[in-house]
């Protein structure tokens, strides 16, 4: 019986790409083991890694290169979407290299350069180069001047291209700063700031909808809708991240990244082309008319001790490593004005938050009820304005609400939904989000990647929040663990909306 196609393979461009070494700075870390590594076996499965892939981890520890692969393949067994095909796993790192060394230790740098000609003059060929920062932020700017110094961003007839991970600063000063150091070494064109929501398939359908469909465009705009909101909400608390988070906070940790970045794709004008310059652009031109929140569009809170899927969940000043007297927002909403032609009038409410009811990251858009109330008759639930809503996770799909006559003699009216399911309507899992977003930055694709100008846009409209909510002395407002958030986060809204349900 031959072998059934692989029906993610439908799916996944052959565009060709060039035979590259991805080199993970925080080889070792956590992300590289959730995340990075089973996201290259995935890629090596559906074939469309290039014919010569090559692997090197850096990090601190010392160890050994048989080890470093026997935790990657214990890695790929543990988190991969997929059970493990034995042998592409053996083929992906039979070669696999660890640099063991800090990363400003500077007999590291040689070291690694060596492995990568170590790994072209076997190839016959140079081999492009992309080198991924997996690391704690503090070590970017370090990292890249190093690679500067050690001859590392350039190689004759190959590309070179660094890819970060966020946070990509924590103010909008530091942003700058990252950008100047990161600028002074590469070519804007080498950089790759990465998004992972914005390798998700929903997120990118956002764009299908309405640049590929006719029927929504001309209700695009505030002659028709609403508002809108954009939501990401998590169940669980900040387990063991409390070094990161208690310096981070929602704001930072989601709301200044990704749900800017989904509320510009929702908002952009239809670019030129799908280039990565023509579509980031437009998305800029979005953040440019946005101005900072006043103080009365923004609420933070903490979550306090509660019930979360029927057992006891502490509070944020009860968990492992958080501050006592800890100020950091653990929920945080805002709205937010699009003051373009398009947009004018029409509130965009973003709200982030952990220890929520349930997990959820979606975006809803509510379009204008009806003029006139035609359906008075008992029983009618009530004519509800009409709603597409985007699920991001967990469950990938599109959702589009209507009214709908109840079945029976009398005109009775209630909501009913249409649903798209990429489970059900593909009959196959989607690719993880960082196996689009690796191939696209080995192809050189910077299209679902953020630009220099598009990161300090991002910040200037969230740092007067950022410096107003650190000048401000606690306690903050709690809300119940297992609640749809604090009571007080219904102020901000314009009056006559409502949050969706959590």
């Amino acid at each position: 019986m031959a072998d059934e196609e692989n029906p993610l393979s439908e799916g996944l461009e052959r565009l060709p790409v060039h035979p590259t070494v991805l080199v993970i700075f925080g080889g070792t870390g956590d992300l590289a083991r959730r995340k990075l590594v089973p996201a290259l076996y995935n890629l090596a499965a559906d074939g469309a890694l290039p014919e010569r892939f090559q692997l090197v981890g850096v990090s601190r520890s010392e160890l050994p290169d048989t080890e470093f692969r026997e935790q990657a393949t214990a890695a790929v067994k543990e988190f991969s979407r997929r059970e493990p095909d034995e042998k592409v796993l053996d083929a992906l790192l039979a070669e696999a290299r660890y640099i063991s060394g800090s990363f400003d230790d500077e007999t590291m740098y040689p070291r690694l350069k060596q492995a990568l000609e170590d790994y072209d003059e076997s190839a016959g060929q140079p081999l492009n180069r992309a080198f991924y920062l997996s690391t704690a932020p503090e070590f970017f700017p370090l990292i890249v001047e190093a690679l500067g110094e050690h001859g590392l961003t350039e190689r004759e007839g190959a590309e070179v291209r660094v890819i970060i991970e966020k946070p990509f600063g924590t103010t909008l000063a530091e942003a700058q700063s990252l950008n100047k150091t990161v600028l002074s070494v590469l070519d804007e064109s080498q950089v790759f700031r990465i998004d992972h929501y914005l390798g998700k398939e929903t997120v990118q359908n956002m764009l299908a909808f309405r640049f590929a469909n006719g029927m929504f465009e001309p209700l695009w705009n505030r002659n028709f809708i609403d508002n809108v909101q954009i939501t990401s909400a998590e169940d669980i608390g900040i387990g063991s991240r409390a070094g990161y988070y208690d310096n981070a906070g929602a704001l930072r940790d989601l709301m200044q990244n990704h749900m800017m970045q989904l509320l510009c794709l929702l908002a952009m004008e239809p670019p030129v082309d799908f280039s990565a310059d023509e579509v980031r652009s437009e998305k800029v031109k979005v953040l440019h008319a946005i101005s900072p929140p006043e103080p009365e569009s923004t609420i933070r809170a903490q979550y306090a001790p509660g019930i979360v899927t029927g057992e006891e969940a502490a509070g944020y000043l009860g968990e492992d490593g958080v501050r006592d007297d800890s100020n950091t927002e653990t929920f945080a909403a805002m709205r937010l004005n699009v003051e373009n032609w398009r947009w004018a009038g029409v509130p965009f409410y973003l709200r982030t938050g952990k220890r929520l009811s349930r997990k959820v990251t979606e975006i809803a858009v509510t379009l204008k009820p009806v003029p006139h109330q035609s359906f008075n008759q008992g029983g009618s639930v009530g004519v509800q304005p009409n709603q597409l809503i985007f699920t991001v996770q967990p469950n990938e799909g599109v959702t589009l609400k209507l009214g709908a006559k109840i079945p029976g003699t009398r005109m009775r009216v209630r909501g009913v939904n249409m649903e798209f399911l990429y489970g059900t309507t593909f009959l196959s899992q989607s690719p993880e989000a960082y196996e689009k977003l690796i191939m696209d930055a080995m192809r050189g694709d910077a299209t679902l990647f953020t630009r220099n100008d598009e990161v300090e846009a991002q910040w200037r409209i969230m740092d007067p929040v950022v410096s107003r909510w650190t000048e401000q002395p606690g306690p903050l407002p709690q809300y119940e663990a297992g609640s749809s958030g604090p009571s007080e986060v219904d102020a901000i809204m314009v009056d006559g909306d409502e949050w969706r349900a959590i």
